[in-house]
């Protein structure tokens, strides 16, 4: 019982652990790809040249839309967001993912910083870092989250919940992606390099929340959290081992053999001739 109850309130639901894995891998493999091709370069590359003919110098209300995007990724209306989503799910009960909201959020936002420092890709001068691009990763940090949260609430299947997974971390890192471009702060490549950073590190994070969340309820449990109601108790392999010992049932059942059994042997009565 112990174990059936941490699979349902997990943030990363049972039927999604393969795609979600398979999915960082794949983006982590990008995000070195991209890093080691830009490392270093100051230039965009051809991708980023004609993407960004289409892209740079928005005019209004474009402008607008994108700055309010942007702003969203500053430290003020960051922290604004995962405030207001982390409230949301503890309204909904969901501790799990208010916590997934957090970690994840900073583990994007973190290995974003960690990665600009490695590659070093600048953008209008040295002194601007570009590669990976910290907002995308964090807008989609936060889809992912919230799809995470909303997959394992509303019980969808393997196939839904890819789909809702993906679906989110798409429209939110090309949302964001699309406003760095505008707005001249990031190259198309530093947006999705972004945006594999958070595909890459939310898995890992949704992970570490889970086992974190099990060692503490097993421990405030203690030893008497997984036993069941009808005598047998759960070990920590998921086995169970036998119904516990009743002494009123042994009694029971040795009286009811004495009566079964018969006298015994040499008390019998005399056969009368």
């Amino acid at each position: 019982m112990g174990s059936w109850r941490r699979a349902e309130a997990a943030v990363v639901p049972p039927a999604l652990r393969l795609q979600l894995g398979l999915t960082a891998v794949l983006a982590a493999l990008t995000v070195l790809a991209l890093g080691v091709l830009y490392a270093g370069d100051s230039e965009p590359g051809p991708v980023d040249a004609r993407i960004g003919t289409a892209a740079y110098d928005v005019g209004s209300p474009w402008r607008h839309v994108a700055l309010a995007l942007d702003f969203l990724g500053e430290p003020a209306g960051a922290t604004a967001l995962v405030v207001t989503l982390m409230a949301g799910c503890l309204l909904l009960r969901r501790p799990r993912a208010a916590a997934l909201v957090a970690a994840g959020a900073a583990a994007a936002v973190v290995a974003a910083t960690l990665l600009k420092s490695l590659v070093g890709r600048t953008i209008h001068g040295g002194g601007n870092l570009s590669y990976p691009s910290g907002h995308t990763a964090f807008a989609t940090a936060l889809a992912l989250a919230v799809a995470l949260t909303a997959t394992g609430r509303l019980g969808l299947g393997r196939t839904a919940g890819t789909a809702l997974m993906l679906g989110a971390a798409l429209t939110a890192g090309a949302a964001m992606g699309w406003a760095q471009v505008a707005l001249g702060a990031h190259y198309p490549t530093d947006a999705l390099g972004g945006w594999c950073t958070a595909l890459a590190v939310v898995p890992a994070a949704a992970w570490l929340v889970d086992r974190t969340a099990d060692r503490m309820t097993d421990r405030a449990a203690g030893p008497m959290a997984d036993r069941r109601t009808d005598g047998t108790t759960e070990r920590p392999d998921g086995r169970t081992a036998g119904r516990r010992a009743d002494p009123s049932t042994d009694r029971r059942a040795d009286r009811m053999a004495g009566r079964t059994a018969g006298p015994p042997a040499g008390t019998g009565r005399r056969e009368v001739r």
